[in-house]
């Protein structure tokens, strides 16, 4: 299978392609109001010009109104975002040149959290806030925290990794920290902040789809243009200064790039954990290290995984959700303990 794979990428692109279309029918169909696959497809492209025009089956209105404004701006978001955190990590597995990095390396998602939960206790103390001000605030808080963790590892013009990944360690410790303080004198929010930091989709509009689309997509395709940078960085630093890369440059590029990407995750998504791990690590394997193959197929297989989390997350209790981040971690741990004791057993 994997041979088969290397051999045939464009064949196993396409066939990825069509389960992530199924995958978002069936997520369609599924909650506590039910439909079939035949009725959600119908009702899918019913409002859509010329193809609804050659749909003679009857759909029911609702079916429509719960599939446009409530399933699909959902299923979106979770494709899109899921599609964002496999791409930085593609990028920053690459650039530290460790399969253990992932999108939160950098201690964004705790900037995130601790912008998030300042936002809703200063609504709870009274202040007046625009309703995205958790939005707002956690983007701004995982911004921040990427601009205080380059500037805390940066050496001149110079950006060493180690630096970086010390710098992110220490700050994502300290914003844990910031944020465990506010929970324990705010116990009576620490239920709503908790929820948040484990991640959900289900406050996802197309208001919010219009802001995390354009950051993703351009992110992902600025990405996919430093693919041959991306190969040669894995070689090490001084082979690629050698064979004309400007490492240091290419370096700050992908930072700053993954860096708006996860903010923007993580402020309409919360907390995610083990999609930007998992994924990318899981398709090296298959695909090998060329990141021409590896990013489109990062940004799939992350849409898919994610997708089918939250399908999983909404669907597995008839009246309540798991956050959706508890379900990554227990589809990607255990799978991830399993592929190092692979490992182990080889090295043995």
């Amino acid at each position: 299978m994997v041979k088969w794979i290397g051999r045939n990428k464009k064949k196993a692109f396409l066939f990825l392609l069509l389960i992530f279309i199924f995958l978002v029918l069936v997520a369609i169909t599924l909650g506590t109001a039910s439909m079939s696959i035949g009725e959600a497809f119908y009702a899918l492209i019913k409002p859509i010009p010329i193809l609804g025009e050659l749909v003679s089956h009857e759909t029911s209105t609702a079916s429509g109104v719960i599939i446009y404004k409530i399933r699909l701006p959902r299923i979106l978001m979770a494709s899109l975002v899921g599609m964002g955190l496999s791409v930085v990590g593609t990028s920053f597995q690459a650039v530290f040149r460790n399969p253990m990095a992932d999108p939160y390396v950098l201690g964004i998602s705790s900037g995130g959290a601790l912008g998030a939960a300042i936002a809703m206790l200063l609504t709870a103390w009274g202040y007046s806030l625009p309703f995205s001000a958790v939005t707002i605030f956690a983007f701004a808080g995982a911004l921040i925290t990427s601009f205080l963790v380059y500037n805390i590892a940066r050496v001149g013009n110079s950006l060493p990794t180690v630096n970086l990944l010390l710098a992110g360690i220490a700050i994502s410790y300290l914003l844990s920290a910031c944020l465990s303080i506010l929970m324990v004198f705010n116990s009576n929010y620490m239920e709503r902040i908790v929820f948040w930091t484990l991640g959900s989709f289900n406050a996802a509009s197309y208001s919010q789809l219009g802001i995390v689309a354009p950051v993703i997509f351009i992110g992902t395709i600025l990405m996919y243009g430093l693919s041959r940078d991306l190969n040669l960085m894995l070689t090490g630093e001084e082979s690629a200064k050698s064979l004309g890369i400007e490492v240091e440059k290419v370096k700050k590029l992908i930072i700053i790039i993954g860096s708006l990407i996860v903010a923007a995750a993580v402020a309409f998504s919360g907390v995610i954990g083990f999609v930007g791990l998992l994924v990318p690590h899981m398709l090296r394997m298959v695909l090998g290290p060329n990141h021409k193959s590896l990013i489109p197929f990062s940004a799939l297989g992350g849409a898919i995984f994610l997708l089918f989390s939250d399908t999983a997350a909404r669907s597995i209790l008839p009246s309540s959700e798991l956050p959706v981040g508890a379900v990554t971690a227990l589809i990607g741990a255990p799978y991830f303990i399993f592929l190092f004791l692979k490992y182990k057993k080889r090295g043995m």
